[in-house]
């Protein structure tokens, strides 16, 4: 994925994948909006979300991630979707969300760097995960 989309100037992170392992849902999107707000805070080249845990998503995580998309956009950055269920595939065509994200079928088989030097001009790669838990108690 990186090839395809180069990392732009001023973007000192090259990538930034979050996992996805819960409904995305109304209920649960102020914390993920602040989770992709301290993501973006980093000014990634491109943001993978991984959405191979996710069994759900609703209209105004569909908004949620188009936003983030948005946002992206505007620098020149990216945001890919990865390893949707059929069911949220289904729901991202019905949406025509994929007509605008990039939707990956499979994990990157990306080598991890290893650590520079100091005064090294190389670019490191980040990799990282971010798990938003639901409080306990009804869902309203």
């Amino acid at each position: 994925m990186t090839e395809a989309y180069p990392t732009p100037p001023g973007c000192p992170v090259r990538r930034v994948e979050i996992s996805i392992t819960d409904d995305l849902h109304l209920a649960f999107l102020p914390e993920v909006g602040v989770v992709f707000d301290r993501i973006l805070s980093l000014l990634p080249g491109e943001v993978v979300v991984d959405l191979s845990g996710c069994r759900h998503v609703d209209a105004a995580a569909i908004g949620l991630l188009l936003d983030v998309h948005r946002r992206l956009s505007r620098r020149q950055a990216a945001l890919t979707l990865r390893d949707p269920n059929p069911r949220i595939r289904s729901i991202l065509q019905t949406a025509r969300v994929d007509t605008v994200l990039p939707i990956a079928t499979s994990a990157p088989t990306a080598a991890v760097p290893a650590p520079r030097r100091r005064g090294s001009t190389a670019q490191a790669t980040v990799h990282g995960r971010a798990r938003v838990v639901a409080p306990p108690g009804p869902v309203s």
